[in-house]
């Protein structure tokens, strides 16, 4: 076999999504997390867990959702700077293996995909206004990949904390995937539903060196796989 059909067979075998029952054990403890966010200085992590997606409780009204368009630390960086936005940080959701670590989730042998967390202030801009932003900034048409970033866990997803937020991102998806498909694209490969349906349910918190990984190393990777196509204006 030669080295490119060794690296299209590999990249094949990151685009299937393990089963439950074949994916890594992970661990109990879960990863340290800085006490807030570099550049908002928020906190990253909310109060309590009772509804045990391992994000918490933000309160003052404020809402929030995870959102998966590629290598996080680009999706992050795009977020961070939103008016709006209280805090961000990035993770892992969607998956299997509790508290998995950055190199098992590169394996796609965790089901989870790169993902983060937006925690906003929807007086400022509620959900389709950040879902906006979501669909312009990544291709959603791509499946299991953005760009030549390859694997489960590159996967387009938008995971939501309620099913009324949930059929709001599926309309969203509708409207956007109008443009797509005037423009002669293909179908969105998103997968859209509430975060507790995702996988085991939760988000777990990336190791600390990813968070606000491009604020720390500004000329970091960046992977914006976007369209170019505008979400239609209401």
């Amino acid at each position: 076999m030669s080295w490119l059909d060794q690296l299209l067979s590999a990249q094949s075998g990151k685009r299937t999504m393990i089963s439950p029952d074949k994916a890594l054990p992970g661990r109990s403890q879960r990863v340290p997390l800085a006490a807030q966010h570099l550049l908002l200085e928020h906190p990253m992590r909310g109060e309590g867990d009772a509804d045990g997606t391992g994000v918490g409780d933000f309160g003052d009204g404020l809402a929030r959702v995870v959102l998966a368009g590629g290598c996080f630390w680009g999706v992050e960086e795009i977020f961070w700077q939103v008016p709006g936005v209280y805090t961000t940080a990035v993770g892992y959701a969607g998956g299997h293996t509790p508290n998995p670590s950055y190199e098992e989730v590169c394996t796609a042998r965790t089901g989870h995909t790169e993902s983060v967390l937006v925690v906003f202030d929807p007086a400022v801009i509620d959900l389709e206004g950040i879902l906006k932003i979501f669909w312009e900034t990544h291709d959603p048409t791509q499946e299991m990949q953005q760009g030549n970033d390859v694997g489960t866990q590159y996967r387009s997803a938008i995971y939501t904390f309620t099913e009324a937020d949930a059929e709001l991102a599926r309309g969203t998806a509708e409207k956007f995937g109008k443009v797509l498909s005037d423009a002669g694209l293909g179908p969105i490969a998103t997968e859209i539903k509430p975060l507790a349906e995702a996988g085991d349910g939760t988000f777990y918190y990336a190791e600390d060196y990813h968070q606000q990984y491009l604020a720390k190393n500004p000329h970091g990777y960046r992977c914006h796989a976007a369209t170019g196509l505008h979400y239609p204006a209401a």
